[in-house]
């Protein structure tokens, strides 16, 4: 992609934020009871705060260089920011994703509350060096503040290497991840018995194996827990189409379904932060008002269980 592709500042974003509605740069009373208040949760290695809900880029900002695709994806990364998000999740393995991020974070001001997260997934040592630098220049950040272990690919190998790289300060947090239950043995085991500041993994409503051990994990260890696919790549809302909201979802600020799957997942007190994937701008709205007003206790997280497996 070219340097050409895409030439918007923060002030172009604005403007053609403008064409799609107001509604859409501010949070809307019917989206978000407490636009203010942003829910943040701790990272337990440091006590840094972190928003609940992130963003991923997977099968979403793999643009490939048409202008009209990048124009969009800028408006929902500007979206993203405008309604309190700070954690953007990729990887090499997303595409040119991280090339699109960066050509769209070059913009006249860095938002500084940008928490950049990648991955290292490849073999060897030095091929891992080589693949975490261009995806530092690819970027454009001086350095990552999450670097994770994608899908234990070399797990063993790669942790040695970042954590020479947090020492002398080229990352902040070392993290391990994966979307496969087959893995599940592997990563607990990984966990267990070396350091790691964070760990991905899936969980939602309906995919919960991690809540037998890998979470219980994650809170005794103090390491933080990033939850990909959020909505089980679409499958939940296909269950949830043409049937209305619970009305007892009100009681903690839940006026979508989207909203009803992510505050479920952070309302985990393992859970930091939901990284859903989105290019569509209504879409990451609707996400963001996931991140402002109240999350359910423990008696209603059983109640939507429930529920959602009753319908």
């Amino acid at each position: 992609m070219k340097k050409t592709d895409i030439q918007l500042n923060r002030r172009t974003l604005l403007k053609s934020l403008a064409s799609i509605g107001g509604c859409l740069l501010f949070p809307s009373s019917r989206l978000f009871a407490k636009p203010t208040t942003i829910i943040k949760k701790p990272i337990p290695a440091s006590g840094e705060l972190l928003p609940v809900i992130g963003m991923g880029t997977s099968r979403t900002f793999d643009s490939v260089g048409d202008p009209s695709q990048l124009e969009n994806l800028a408006k929902v990364l500007n979206l993203f920011f405008t309604n309190g998000g700070s954690l953007i999740d990729s990887s090499p393995m997303y595409g040119n994703s991280e090339a699109v991020l960066g050509q769209l974070l070059k913009t006249d001001t860095k938002n500084p509350e940008l928490f950049t997260a990648t991955k290292v997934w490849t073999s060897g040592k030095d091929s891992g060096i080589r693949q975490m630098e261009n995806s530092r220049k690819l970027w454009g950040v001086a350095q990552f503040d999450l670097m994770q272990i994608h899908n234990l690919v070399d797990w063993q190998v790669h942790l040695e290497t970042l954590k020479a790289m947090k020492a002398a300060g080229n990352i902040r947090y070392i993290g391990i991840t994966t979307s496969h239950g087959r893995d599940h043995d592997e990563l607990y085991q990984a966990l267990k018995h070396h350091k790691f500041d964070f760990v991905q993994l899936s969980y939602n409503i309906v995919d919960r194996e991690v809540e037998q051990r890998l979470l219980p994990l994650a809170q005794e260890r103090n390491i933080a827990v990033l939850a990909n696919r959020p909505y089980a790549r679409g499958a939940l809302f296909r269950k949830t189409r043409g049937k209305s909201l619970p009305e007892w979802a009100k009681a903690f600020d839940c006026h979508s379904w989207g909203q009803f799957f992510l505050k479920y997942i952070v309302s985990h007190p393992a859970i930091t932060c939901a990284i859903p994937a989105t290019s569509k701008t209504h879409h990451m709205v609707d996400n963001m008002g996931a991140c402002h007003g109240a999350l359910p206790d423990a008696k209603t997280r059983q109640k939507m269980t429930q529920y959602f497996q009753e319908m």
